[in-house]
């Protein structure tokens, strides 16, 4: 039976889902509006999820040899136009320093869109040998987009993120990095949010600015729609060649190194709200959220009952569970709304028959199960639960990603089944841009990419009838 909903202040995602999702990022306390448009205020709650993610992926990073550096914020305009792909790509989006005090700059300068530029012309300084590589760099900053639409994570003017950049002295190196750092990202994002992932290559039409190739991981939302999650690109070396950077090989011959640049931005918490949460606010994985479990006391007015509730939160923090105590003077029912609302895995609730019998009650947020737990059991059942929780998401995320991809042969089918069902359509594709453009214009669907785990669902392009390629997944994105 489902849970009556008790929290009136968001609209029902079904009745309209990008204000379910503006409501919920700003009532379960993620962001606030600043005074400037597109940049938005990210609170303690959001943050700390900011940090989770972060510390995962630095962790990963650094076993895998990478070091964390910073640049600066401000790029010339001369050393953005070094690489004619790369900023045609960005122009639009750059927002520029004209004046620096009360005197005006002899050049523009760029607040950063990425670093890609500011990494080649250190590294134009500093490499000179074989010896020298790999470089293996990241930086964890924000960057400036001027975009023109913003939401909240999805589309805001500045961004937290990470850009790993990396140099080797082959190719095949530097694509080897580039694969293994998406699934570094895939594995992120199905371990820790429990978003199940595409994973494939993007087309030259969708790959980024100045790149020989781009991999990415594409996620499936609630409402069937794509979020592209993570990129990682392989830029061969012509933004070595444009900013020389050259080292000698073994052989004493000067060569060009091959480049590699990857990200992963605080986008992906939006992902987490649409891909999990539920008209009582958000959800999320016990294994990125701030709180594991909240532990509510019931009457806590009665005698022992908050002591009591303070031992079992002190216990579960001594055994490295996230855990939190409620003890303010709200009622229940507006705690545990509240509670819900921000998406806390497990809720742990005590009073004072629960402490006659020395047990408590365990609430889950994914299904709002009550499970009866004996103290003495407690630092058993609560890691089991958050386990059983953070997999029933990713179950119930991946049936909403297998059950809404669906195969057409046709480009008039791939159009009627998104018209009608939403979600990713795969069919053949030839390659040609052509193509690709009539799907967007006509069925109005991107390409999401093109999979590593290749299906022949026939011989010819869904598109113009010509001998196919390859597969490719299509979708309404983000």
């Amino acid at each position: 039976m489902a849970k009556e909903k008790k929290v009136e202040q968001i609209t029902d995602m079904e009745a309209d889902f990008a204000q379910w999702f503006t409501d919920v990022c700003l009532k379960a306390e993620l962001v606030d509006y600043s005074g400037v448009k597109g940049l938005f205020i990210l609170r303690p709650y959001g943050y700390a999820i900011w940090e989770n993610i972060q510390a995962y992926l630095d962790r990963r990073f650094k076993e895998l040899g990478h070091e964390n550096v910073s640049m600066p914020l401000l790029i010339p305009e001369s050393l953005l136009q070094k690489e004619k792909d790369h900023v045609e790509g960005f122009a639009p989006e750059c927002a520029w320093v004209t004046v620096g005090g009360s005197e005006p700059l002899p050049e523009r300068l760029c607040v950063r869109p990425t670093s890609e530029t500011l990494f080649c012309d250190h590294w134009s300084h500093v490499v000179h040998s074989w010896r020298d590589l790999p470089m293996k760099y990241n930086q964890w900053c924000s960057v400036l987009r001027w975009e023109k639409t913003t939401r909240p994570f999805l589309r805001g003017r500045e961004f937290l993120w990470q850009e790993g950049h990396t140099l080797h002295a082959t190719p095949e190196e530097a694509i080897a990095e580039t694969e293994q750092m998406l699934e570094v990202y895939a594995d992120c994002a199905e371990q820790l949010l429990a978003m199940p992932v595409v994973k494939g290559v993007k087309t030259d039409k969708e790959k980024f600015a100045g790149a020989e190739r781009t991999y990415t991981i594409e996620c499936m939302m609630h409402d069937r729609k794509a979020l592209q999650s993570g990129t990682s690109h392989y830029l061969g070396d012509s933004f070595a060649r444009a900013f020389n950077i050259c080292f000698a090989d073994k052989n004493n011959q000067q060569a060009y190194p091959h480049q590699t640049s990857w990200g992963v931005s605080t986008r992906i918490i939006g992902g987490i709200i649409m891909t999990h949460g539920d008209n009582n606010g958000l959800v999320l994985p016990p294994e990125v959220a701030p709180i594991q479990v909240i532990v509510v006391p019931v009457a806590q007015h009665k005698p022992g009952v908050l002591d009591k509730a303070a031992e079992v939160c002190r216990i579960l923090k001594d055994a490295g569970i996230r855990a939190k105590m409620d003890d303010s003077d709200n009622s229940l029912g507006w705690k545990c709304a509240q509670w819900e609302m921000k998406g806390v895995p497990l809720r742990l609730e005590l009073g004072p028959k629960d402490m006659e019998a020395d047990r408590c009650v365990c609430v889950r947020r994914d299904s709002f199960e009550k499970i009866t737990v004996a103290l003495p059991e407690l630092l058993r059942r609560v890691p089991e639960l958050l386990a059983e929780v953070q997999l029933g998401l990713y179950r119930r995320a991946k049936e909403n990603l297998d059950s809404h991809t669906y195969a057409a042969a046709t480009l008039e089918e791939a159009r009627a089944i998104q018209e009608k069902e939403g979600g990713f359509i795969k069919t053949m594709w030839c390659g040609d841009l052509a193509c690709e453009m009539a799907m967007k214009e006509q069925a109005g669907m991107t390409s999401r990419c093109i999979p590593f785990a290749q299906e022949k669902l026939g011989d010819t392009c869904a598109c113009c009838g010509k001998p196919a390629k390859q597969m490719i997944y299509w979708g309404v994105a983000y």
